[in-house]
Formats: C-alpha cells, sequence, structure tokens
C-alpha cells in the first residue's frame, strides 16, 4: 500500500512539470485533490492507529488475566461519577481513557421535569466498600460468579456481574411501595454485542435463581445492543399466567454506552421505571393485585464472556410514596435522604430535582410559605468539615430551587447540623444513608 501511494505521487510530480503550462489550471486543481487524497489517507491511517492503542489500553486494564491482576480498573477507564462519561482521549501520543461529562448546572437543568421520588425510609443498602476486591459480595447469594473489583487509587468498588449467573440480594421482604435505584456501567460495547443482550431486573414471589418461575411476577429488560435499536423489554405473570409480554420501542444505544442510573417506583400494582432523567415505563397494572413479590433478581444476558462487561453500584431499596408536598403543608416539616450529592462535595446529583420538584410546587401553590433548609451528614471525616459540608449542601438545595425553579431566594434559609444529628448508627452503609438527609421546615417570617 505504500509503495503504490508513493508511486502514485511521483507519477503526479512528472505530469506536474512535464505538462506544458497551457494545461496549468487543470494540474492546479490536480495538485488540490491528490493533496486531498493524501491528507484522507494519512488521517484514515491516524484514526486506525489510535482506535487500536485505545482498544489496547482498554484490554489491558479490563481484560482478565491482563495487566490487572488484582482487579483494579484503571481510574481513567471509568467514572468516579456514575454519572460522568467515558471517552478517549490523545495525549502527547500516549492513548488515555479519560472521565468527562456534563456541568452539574446543565444536569439539574435537564432533570428539572424528573419526577420520581426516592422512598423515606432506606431499607438496603449496599456501595460494595465494605467487600474486599475479588470476592462475592457478602450481602448477595448466586448459582454463579461475581466479584468486587476496584477503580484505581480512589478504592471506589463496583460489583462485576457475570454472564450466565443471577443474583439476589440479601433481603426477601418487600412492602406495598418502595422506589430501586442503582447504577449501571458497561464496558466494551461495540457492533458485534448481541441483540439479545439484556440486563434482566425479575421482582418475584420466591427465590428460586429462575427468572421464569413463579406464580407472580414483573420482569423488565435493558437492551445494550449497538448496531441496531433494540426494545425495553417488560413483562408480568399473574397467578401462573403471563399476562405482558411487550417491547417498548425505544433507543437506547447512547445511552448505555454511558454509566446510567437506573430508578424503579413500585405503588401498589402500578410500576415504573426511569433511566437517567427518562421515564419509560409506567405501567398501572404490572404488579399482580395482593401479590407479595418478595425476591429481586438480577441478571445480565447474552453478553459475549470477557469482551461485553457489565458493573453495578449504589444498589438502594427504600420504602416509601410518601407525597412529600402533602406532609410539608399538613407536618409544617419534612425529612429526606433522596436529595443525593457527590461523594464529599456539595454538588447535587441531578436525580435528588424529584424532590427539590416537590417542594418548589408547594412554594409555588402557598405564596406565603418560607422554609428553613437543613443540611445533615454522617460522621465520616471530621465534625469540623462535616458542619462545613452540611451548609454548603443545604446551600446547594437553595440554589436549585432559585436558579431551576425561580423561587425567590428571601423565602429561603439554610442551616448545616454537621454529624450532631444523627437519627441512625453511623457503623453501617444504611446507617449513614440515613444520617445523610436534608430536613425542609415551614417558618413564618425570614
Amino acid at each position: 500500500m505504500k509503495r503504490n501511494f508513493i508511486s502514485s505521487w511521483g507519477l503526479f510530480m512528472f505530469l506536474l512539470f512535464a505538462i506544458p503550462n497551457a494545461n496549468g489550471q487543470f494540474i492546479k486543481k490536480l495538485a488540490k485533490s491528490a493533496q486531498r487524497a493524501a491528507e484522507r489517507t494519512v488521517e484514515n491511517r491516524v484514526n486506525r492507529e489510535a482506535s487500536k492503542k485505545t482498544d489496547q489500553v482498554l484490554d489491558s486494564i479490563l481484560q482478565p488475566g491482563s495487566a490487572a491482576p488484582d482487579n483494579k480498573v484503571d481510574p481513567k477507564s471509568a467514572p468516579e461519577d456514575p454519572m460522568q462519561n467515558v471517552s478517549g482521549a490523545e495525549n502527547g501520543g500516549k492513548t488515555e481513557v479519560t472521565a468527562t461529562g456534563k456541568a452539574p448546572a446543565d444536569e439539574l437543568e435537564v432533570y428539572s421535569k424528573f419526577d420520581f421520588v426516592r422512598g423515606d425510609e432506606t431499607l438496603f443498602f449496599d456501595d460494595f466498600e465494605a467487600d474486599f476486591v475479588g470476592d462475592f459480595p457478602a450481602k448477595w447469594d448466586t448459582d454463579g460468579n461475581g466479584e468486587v473489583v476496584s477503580i484505581g487509587d480512589s478504592g471506589e468498588k463496583w460489583f462485576e456481574l457475570k454472564g450466565g449467573s443471577a443474583y439476589l440480594p440479601n433481603f426477601n421482604d418487600l412492602p406495598e411501595d418502595y422506589t430501586l435505584e442503582l447504577d449501571i456501567m458497561a464496558l466494551g460495547l461495540d457492533n458485534s454485542t448481541s441483540s439479545t443482550s439484556r440486563f434482566e431486573f425479575t421482582l418475584k414471589d420466591n427465590g428460586s435463581y429462575d427468572g421464569r418461575s413463579g406464580e407472580n411476577l414483573a420482569k423488565l429488560g435493558i437492551p445494550y445492543c449497538q448496531f441496531i435499536a433494540i426494545g425495553l423489554d417488560v413483562g408480568n405473570k399473574i397467578n401462573g399466567d403471563w399476562i405482558i409480554s411487550n417491547s417498548i420501542k425505544t433507543d437506547l444505544r447512547k445511552t448505555v454506552l454511558t454509566p446510567h442510573h437506573i430508578a424503579i417506583a413500585v405503588n401498589g400494582q402500578r410500576l415504573r421505571m426511569w433511566i437517567n432523567e427518562t421515564k419509560l415505563v409506567d405501567i398501572p397494572k404490572m404488579i399482580a393485585p395482593g401479590a407479595v413479590l418478595s425476591h429481586l433478581m438480577l441478571e445480565a444476558k447474552g453478553f459475549r464472556d470477557g469482551q461485553d462487561r457489565i458493573f453495578v453500584k449504589n444498589i438502594l431499596l427504600s420504602k416509601g410514596g410518601v407525597d412529600l408536598r402533602r406532609k410539608l403543608m399538613t407536618e409544617g416539616s419534612v425529612s429526606t435522604n433522596g436529595i443525593l450529592f457527590d461523594s464529599g462535595s456539595a454538588n447535587l446529583q441531578p436525580q435528588s430535582m424529584g424532590i427539590i420538584r416537590q417542594i418548589y410546587q408547594v412554594m409555588e401553590q402557598d405564596k406565603s410559605l418560607n422554609l428553613r433548609i437543613v443540611g445533615h451528614t454522617d460522621s465520616d471525616g471530621s465534625e469540623e468539615v462535616n458542619q462545613k459540608l452540611s451548609e454548603a449542601r443545604a446551600g446547594a438545595v437553595r440554589d436549585a430551587l432559585v436558579s431551576v425553579y425561580g423561587i425567590d431566594s428571601g423565602r429561603l434559609l439554610t442551616q448545616g447540623m454537621g454529624e450532631s444529628e444523627p437519627v441512625s448508627e453511623n457503623t453501617s452503609p444504611e446507617g449513614k444513608a440515613k444520617n445523610r438527609r436534608v430536613v425542609f421546615e415551614r417558618i413564618t417570617k425570614l
């Protein structure tokens, strides 16, 4: 290929000087065409080499038995924050995988109509921080395998699911009203990822590892295929009969390439699901009436072994469905664990906007309502740091109400209590999650 390119260029140079000046215009056009062709050739070659280098780096980071024998994922290959993107970048001839993402303010605006509201009582939480890298997580069961992996020196951990395995968290008592959330990160997806690749949630009435067994169940399947848009699967069984079996038309190919947040709300028979800020499922009679779907099962199906890799983190089950608007109006105060921030900072996570939106709706309805926003933290870190953090977080909630929803800042006061008023122990992930909260209190005067 290189020899042919040089020969063609030599012929062109001969023609350039051998043909009489009368053909000068033609030669100039030909020269420009040849130059563009040469540039395209070089550009294509560089792109192929860059793509090859990026693949090699990802392989060395993620492939079993590669340069990461301790199950450590390079922090440049995966986001520190679940909402960040994963992308490749060329830097001084060295290919690196870097974390990038939208500015927080942009994401808050995108989520301004997000209407998911987390339950107000934490029943189960697992961020795998208490598990050893390389081990199967202590709060889960499986009929196959899986392991906890770390992300670089940050120590952030994710649970890697394996194809052909089913996973059940260690709880077997789901209330009538609850919410379920988790973060998912998929790596290795490309145009060869199978059209059958799915991440499946199954709510069922028994603890077997068969996703179709039981008299009553509800199933959701998120597609990860890249070469064609595949719908989101929904299905249920009621009293042993399959009633719903449908594929909701949607195109999630770009969405699943970056870490994404799943939120599910069950209220009696009704089931809703959001991916990031978008509600994709809202079925009024998804759950069998009176049925107790006591078990949750997760499965990764149709993924290529060692190529398509899928990780989960921050699995949170919350009892709830309490309307914060009604409680604030009738009781004068409301406490919530559903307003989330990046770890150790006052950066609001955009999924929090469902709750903040409800507070806005109350203030918009009652123009005389003034509020104090009080931030609380867990006990990780020093008292001084936590005090300042709680103040900053209360301020961030106020700023969202003002900048996104247009509430007059003169109607809002903020206060930070740090770690001084815990409502639970600070020795477990569940207890810490309960202590990290925001309280809204009605006040008569500012």
